[in-house]
């Protein structure tokens, strides 16, 4: 039977992501789905975007690929992080096409399931909102705003006030495990701090996962490896 197969945040962990998918044994009928941040922060932005497109992975626009792709169009260096220059400088005119090709969210109707990076707020039209809160969200404020988990760290992530239709898989906010509510998993388990790459099989609702070779950046939030 095919299979739908979602990979959490690879953030140029490409030794990680090919191990991934080569463990997963894909058949030609498989749909692979990555759920974005493919790029920065690891060792090789250049070489995730090559097995992606040899693996024909699609891909979902992270906030990370979303920053590189402002400031590209609006000649906005500003707008750029150290280690997003140093992802630039890897990246060719293929890289740059396949990072403009990436859609918001990919829903998938006969599962009734969506894929996005960050998520949703809950109580609006989910096909709506705009990248940015899309790409970003992890909490939700005391006004019911979306928020970043480090501007508001004693906030419900959004998952949790999820109605869970559709069901979301979604990355953009790494923990140690996956985590699972009634309407959502949240797949994002902190490769690129030395925690896990995560595949989450949709029809069995199995996960697949490797372990980082080491730990390529740090995070305030998570023990270092994770």
């Amino acid at each position: 039977m095919p299979r739908t197969i979602a990979i959490g945040d690879v953030h140029g962990c490409a030794d990680e992501f090919e191990e991934l998918l080569n463990a997963l044994e894909l058949e030609p009928e498989d749909r692979v789905i990555q759920v974005g941040d493919l790029v920065n922060r690891g060792p090789d932005s250049h070489r995730v975007i090559e097995l992606a497109r040899a693996f024909k992975v699609e891909a979902i626009i992270g906030n990370h690929e979303l920053r590189l792709l402002t400031a590209r169009s609006k000649k906005k260096p500003s707008l750029l992080k150290d280690y997003d220059r140093q992802t630039i400088a890897q990246l060719t005119s293929k890289d740059w096409h396949f990072l403009e090709a990436m859609p918001k969210y990919l829903y998938d109707v006969t599962i009734e399931t969506v894929l996005v990076h960050g998520g949703f707020l809950p109580g609006m039209p989910w096909q709506t909102q705009s990248v940015e809160t899309i790409t970003k969200i992890q909490v939700i404020d005391k006004k019911g705003k979306p928020a970043k988990r480090s501007d508001e760290p004693n906030a419900p992530p959004w998952a949790d006030t999820w109605g869970g239709r559709p069901f979301v898989i979604y990355g953009h906010t790494p923990r140690p495990n996956v985590l699972e509510r009634p309407g959502s998993i949240g797949i994002d388990t902190g490769c690129v701090y030395g925690g896990h790459l995560t595949a989450y099989i949709v029809e069995d609702k199995s996960l697949v996962q490797v372990r980082a070779r080491k730990a390529y950046a740090h995070s305030k939030r998570l023990p270092d490896p994770v």
